[in-house]
């Protein structure tokens, strides 16, 4: 006697993942029509029986919601992912959670697995480089997903949502001139990344505004860097008086950096970060920085990818989120 033909068998006549066969049994809006029309023809060219009664007892667990972050050991995104976790538990679902460490080929990997395991849908905040190896497997299988924070791959294949990075950076370097700050660098982040772009593009159209022009230091978005700048700041920009920085890190960094050298930091030498990390508040002197409100867009980006999976409402290919400048002593000594 022949075995009666599985999800699996369905799945590999269709040429798409198992998740995706799951979610046309389960009549999701998420996967596209062709898609549907193709999974049905297969179910019925290979004699599969759906079994509503046994798929009934597996609703009664949880959702699954897969989660990517590319760089955990960050405040930043360590913040973002548990807001995230703890606003999707407050709905009933659980939180399948990965870091990449910025690995594009680990992070292919763990999506296919998180889709191979039924998520009902992914947030992403991605890595760059090899898109296509991630993307492209998360477009097959028809699983809703949400690019955060960055975005790699297009807004019309997959949505996208993230702080209003050029706006912090105007807030910032507004900020410095104001104080009397006329030559301000930035410093931080990989040349060429569209994170960086964004970030730098309020501080590049302050300073064109005002007659100044950009002193651009990139590299690696981390303290090492940001201490490191400080000696390079004194040696090579020694006319600087003002530095916006990639990311908090770089900016704490930086006032260790200064610590060591015995520059002062405040109303001659002002530092501005970006995202407003805990530590921020808790160093000396404490850093002003441009808050993402990222607790906030956590609640929300889980609140959006319900509201796609639950309601059949996709979220606009771009959302902004408001940010706002936090003033500590590093501008205001």
């Amino acid at each position: 006697m022949e075995r009666r033909p599985t999800i699996i068998d369905v799945a590999r006549q269709a040429g798409v993942s198992k998740s995706t066969v799951s979610l046309v049994l389960q009549n999701s809006p998420a996967v596209r029509k062709e898609t549907r029309d193709e999974v049905r023809r297969a179910m019925v060219e290979i004699g599969y029986l759906y079994n509503r009664a046994a798929a009934n007892l597996r609703s009664a667990n949880v959702g699954l919601i897969g989660l990517v972050i590319n760089d955990l050991r960050n405040p930043f995104f360590t913040e973002f992912a548990t807001s995230v976790q703890m606003a999707l538990s407050a709905r009933g679902y659980a939180t399948v959670l990965a870091n990449t460490d910025e690995d594009p080929q680990l992070q292919a990997q763990v999506v296919s697995a998180m889709i191979e395991h039924g998520v009902s849908a992914l947030i992403v905040s991605p890595a760059y480089g090899q898109e296509e190896a991630t993307f492209g497997v998360i477009e097959r299988a028809g699983v809703p997903a949400l690019q955060v924070l960055r975005q790699v791959v297009d807004t019309g294949r997959f949505p996208f949502a993230a702080p209003d990075y050029e706006r912090g950076g105007r807030l910032a370097a507004e900020h410095l001139l104001a104080k009397g700050a006329r030559r301000i660098a930035f410093v931080g982040g990989f040349e060429g990344r569209a994170v960086t772009r964004r970030r730098m593009a309020g501080y590049l159209a302050a300073l064109g505004e005002a007659g100044i022009g950009p002193i651009v230091l990139p590299g690696r978005p981390g303290r090492a860097f940001g201490r490191e700048a400080a000696r390079r700041l004194v040696t090579d920009f020694a006319e600087v008086d003002a530095v916006i920085c990639f990311n908090d890190l770089v900016a704490l960094g930086l006032l260790s950096g200064c610590a060591e050298i015995g520059r002062k930091v405040g109303q001659a030498f002002m530092v501005v970060g970006f995202d407003d990390i805990e530590d921020c508040a808790q160093v000396w002197p404490g850093l002003t920085t441009v808050s993402c409100g990222i607790d906030r867009f956590g609640q929300v980006m889980a609140e959006t990818v319900l509201a796609w999976l639950e309601e059949g409402k996709p979220p606009p290919a771009e959302a902004l989120s408001p940010v706002k400048l936090i003033l500590r002593a590093s501008t205001n000594d």
